[in-house]
C-alpha cells in the first residue's frame, strides 16, 4: 500500500470509507456512544498506537493539502511511502514509546490586510502522531461539544453558523448582538487549563495527556534560524490544533448555556423538537423571563463567536459578564476596540465576511445580510488578479488553465457568499468595475459560444452576462442566486450508522469538488482531457462509475476507457471517472494485488460486472 505511487491526497469527506477500510468505525461509534453517556477513558493509548489507527492515519494525512510541506527535517509523505508497511508501523509506533517532538518550523503567511499569520508546521512523522491522536479523541469530544459550536468538526460549516445567527435574529426576535474579539487566541491558551478540561472531558489516559503537553511545548523554529519553546498557545498548523482550540472554548459554549437555556425551573417543562431537530422549551423560556434573567445565545465558529440577546440592557451585562469569564476563567484578554454590543435594527453585525441586520417587514423584522466591506475588497483583488493572468498566456494551454483558475476563483466566491440576503445586489456592484478591467484586457471576449454539458451550464447557462474566450466559457460575476443558510439536521452523525447513512443520502454534486477539478488540471493531458474531466464529473452526479460512492478531489481518477498505447483518444465517450483503488484494479495483474483491493472496495456483483467491462477493454484479464 505505501510504495504505490498511484496514492494521492485524499479530502475530509473520505474519511468515513476509510474508518470501515480498516475496520474502526464501530470502535470510534463506541467511542462516542460511551462519552455521551458520561464514561470516562484510562487506556486510549493502546487504541491510538494500533496498527490499524496507524494505518489510517497515514491513509488520511496523504489527503491533506500539506502532506508535501517538509518540516525542519525535509522530509514530506513521499518518505514515508517509500518504507514498507511493517517498517512505518513499527517507526510510528516507536513515537508512542518515548514521545519527544522535533521541532515545529514557522512560516509567516500573508493576511490580505498586510499583516501576517505565523503558521507551525510541524515534521511528517509528528502529524502521524497527532493524527493517530485526532482520530481517537474526535468522537469522544464530539460527544461533548455544543450545537451552536460550528469551526472545524466533522459535518458543520459557516452555513450552520449564519442559519443560527438567522434563527435567533428572525425567528427569535435577537436583535442585539454581543460581538466580543479575543485577543491572540491561539497565542494565548494556558496549557494547564487546557489539560485540565480533557481531563474533566473524561480524557484520563495520563500517557497521553503527557504526549499532548509535550506536543504543546515542541520548540519553534523561527524563520531567522532561532528556536523559542512556548509556554502557552496551541500552534497554528498542528494537526491536533483545531480541536484543542474547540476543546478550550467549549466551556465557554456551556457556561453561555447554562446562563439561561439550561438554567433550572421550579417546574420541569416537557421539550419537543423543531423539523431542524432543536429542542423546544417556550414554557421554559416563558417561565425563566419572569425571573429576570439576562437572556442570551451563543454562536461560535472557532474563535469568532457571537451573543444574542434580547435587549440592550442584557446585552450590555452579557458583555461584561463574559469579558470577566474569559479573563477569569480562561485568562484571555478581549480586544476593546473590535469588542462592542450592536443594536441589529440599526447597524450591522459582521461574522464569517458576512454582515447581518433586521429591517421590519410588516409587523415583522427580518434578516438582511451583505458580504462584509472587507470580504468585497478581497473578493475584487482576487478576481482581477485571476483576470490579469489570462492576458497574456505562453500558449493556449496555459491560458485554458488560467481561464480554469479564474472560473473557480468567481464560482467558490459565489458558493460561499451566497447565503447572504442580498448577494444578488453585492456581486453586480463588486463586478461592475472589473467588467472594464476584463474589456480592456480580454479584447477577444464574445458573448457567443457553445456550453458542454456540466456545472457551468447548470448554473450559469441561462445569464446574459456569460462570455467566451477561444470558445471556452468565463463564469460571469455579477451573475449569482441567494439560497437560504440551512441548518444542520441533528440526525447528521459522522459516529451513529443512523447519522452515517444520513449523510451519504444528502449528498448531491459536490460543488466544491467541482472548483476543485478547475483549479487543479492535469498538466500532462490535452485540453480535451481536462473539459472532458469536468463534464463527466456532473454527468456521474458526482460519482465513480463503479462503486457509486462520492468522489472527492485528490481521490478522482479519469480513466481512459481503451488506453491511449491502443488507440485510444480523450474523446468524452472513452473516459470515465472512478476512484483511485478502482483504478488500480482495472489495471492490476498480479494476484496479490487484484485480492487486495477486492477485500478493501468489497464489490457486489453489479460492482464486478462494471469493474470486468472496464478491465476488458483496458485490455486486463476478467476476475472471476
Amino acid at each position: 500500500m505505501l510504495t504505490s505511487e498511484q496514492q494521492k491526497r485524499k479530502p475530509k469527506q473520505s474519511k468515513i470509507r476509510y474508518t470501515e477500510y480498516y475496520d474502526l468505525q464501530s470502535i470510534f461509534d463506541s467511542l462516542y456512544a460511551d462519552s455521551l453517556n458520561g464514561k470516562t477513558f484510562q487506556n486510549l493509548m493502546r487504541l491510538i498506537a494500533s496498527e490499524e489507527n496507524i494505518k489510517l492515519a497515514y491513509r488520511t494525512i496523504k489527503g491533506n493539502k500539506g502532506s508535501g510541506t517538509p518540516g525542519v527535517d525535509k522530509r514530506t509523505i513521499k518518505d514515508l511511502a517509500a518504507l514498507r508497511e511493517e517498517q512505518y508501523v513499527r517507526l510510528i509506533q516507536k513515537q508512542f514509546s518515548w514521545y519527544t517532538p522535533r521541532p515545529v518550523k514557522r512560516v509567516e503567511i500573508p493576511k490580505p490586510n498586510g499583516k501576517t499569520r505565523p503558521l507551525g508546521i510541524p515534521t511528517i512523522v509528528d502529524r502521524i502522531v497527532q493524527q493517530c491522536i485526532l482520530q481517537v479523541l474526535e468522537p469522544i469530544c464530539e460527544a461533548k461539544f455544543h450545537e451552536r459550536s460550528n469551526g472545524f468538526r466533522p459535518n458543520r460549516s459557516t452555513e450552520h453558523a449564519i442559519a443560527q445567527c438567522c434563527r435567533l435574529m428572525q425567528v427569535q426576535h435577537l436583535h442585539y448582538a454581543v460581538d466580543i474579539d479575543i485577543r491572540g487566541f491561539f497565542d494565548n491558551v494556558s496549557h494547564g487549563k487546557l489539560i485540565r478540561q480533557m481531563w474533566e472531558m473524561g480524557i484520563r489516559d495520563k500517557k497521553l495527556l503527557c504526549i499532548v503537553k509535550q506536543m504543546l511545548k515542541a520548540q519553534v523554529v523561527l524563520p531567522d534560524g532561532t528556536r523559542t519553546t512556548p509556554t502557552k498557545g496551541t500552534p497554528q498548523g498542528g494537526i491536533l490544533s483545531p480541536l484543542l482550540s474547540n476543546i478550550v472554548l467549549n466551556e465557554l459554549d456551556w457556561w453561555v448555556t447554562s446562563q439561561w437555556e439550561e438554567m433550572p425551573t421550579h417546574y420541569e417543562y416537557k421539550t419537543r423538537q423543531n423539523a431542524h431537530g432543536t429542542d423546544i422549551k417556550s414554557h421554559t423560556y416563558r417561565a425563566l423571563r419572569r425571573s429576570r434573567l439576562k437572556e442570551m445565545y451563543i454562536v461560535r465558529y472557532a474563535d469568532d463567536f457571537k451573543i444574542f440577546c434580547r435587549s440592550r440592557q442584557d446585552a450590555e451585562k452579557a458583555f461584561e459578564a463574559t469579558r470577566l469569564w474569559l479573563k477569569d476563567r480562561l485568562g484571555l484578554e478581549i480586544s476593546p476596540e473590535k469588542s462592542k454590543v450592536i443594536n441589529l435594527k440599526q447597524r450591522y453585525s459582521e461574522f464569517l465576511g458576512f454582515k447581518m441586520k433586521v429591517y421590519p417587514k410588516g409587523k415583522k423584522y427580518v434578516v438582511c445580510s451583505h458580504m462584509s466591506d472587507k470580504a468585497i475588497k478581497q473578493a475584487k483583488g482576487k478576481i482581477s488578479a485571476a483576470i490579469r493572468a489570462i492576458q497574456n498566456p505562453a500558449d493556449d494551454r496555459a491560458q485554458y488553465i488560467a481561464i480554469q483558475q479564474y472560473n473557480s476563483v468567481v464560482a467558490g466566491l459565489h458558493n460561499y457568499y451566497r447565503l447572504a440576503t442580498h448577494i444578488s445586489v453585492d456581486f453586480p456592484k463588486l463586478s461592475y468595475g472589473l467588467k472594464l478591467q476584463m474589456a480592456n484586457r480580454l479584447r477577444e471576449l464574445t458573448s457567443k459560444g457553445k456550453l458542454e454539458r456540466g456545472f457551468i451550464k447548470e448554473r450559469y447557462g441561462k445569464s446574459k452576462q456569460l462570455r467566451f474566450l477561444n470558445g471556452h466559457p468565463l463564469i460571469p460575476m455579477g451573475y449569482v442566486q441567494t439560497r437560504n443558510a440551512q441548518h444542520k439536521k441533528k440526525t447528521i452523525n459522522r459516529y451513529t450508522s443512523e447519522g452515517r447513512a444520513e449523510i451519504h443520502k444528502n449528498l448531491g454534486i459536490n460543488t466544491d469538488t467541482m472548483i476543485w477539478l478547475m483549479k487543479n488540471l492535469v498538466l500532462d493531458k490535452t485540453i480535451e482531457f481536462a473539459d472532458n474531466r469536468i463534464s463527466l464529473f456532473a454527468a456521474q452526479y458526482g460519482r465513480c462509475a463503479v462503486t457509486g460512492v462520492d468522489l472527492m478531489p485528490y481521490d478522482i481518477r479519469c480513466h481512459h476507457k481503451v488506453p491511449l498505447e491502443n488507440g485510444g483518444t480523450d474523446e468524452y465517450s472513452n473516459l470515465v471517472l472512478v476512484t483511485e483503488a478502482v483504478h488500480i484494479l482495472i489495471h492490476a495483474t498480479l494476484g496479490e494485488t487484484i485480492q487486495k483491493y477486492l477485500k478493501e472496495l468489497q464489490l457486489n456483483k453489479k460492482q464486478l460486472e462494471k469493474l470486468n467491462k472496464l478491465r476488458k477493454l483496458a485490455g486486463t484479464s476478467i476476475i472471476e
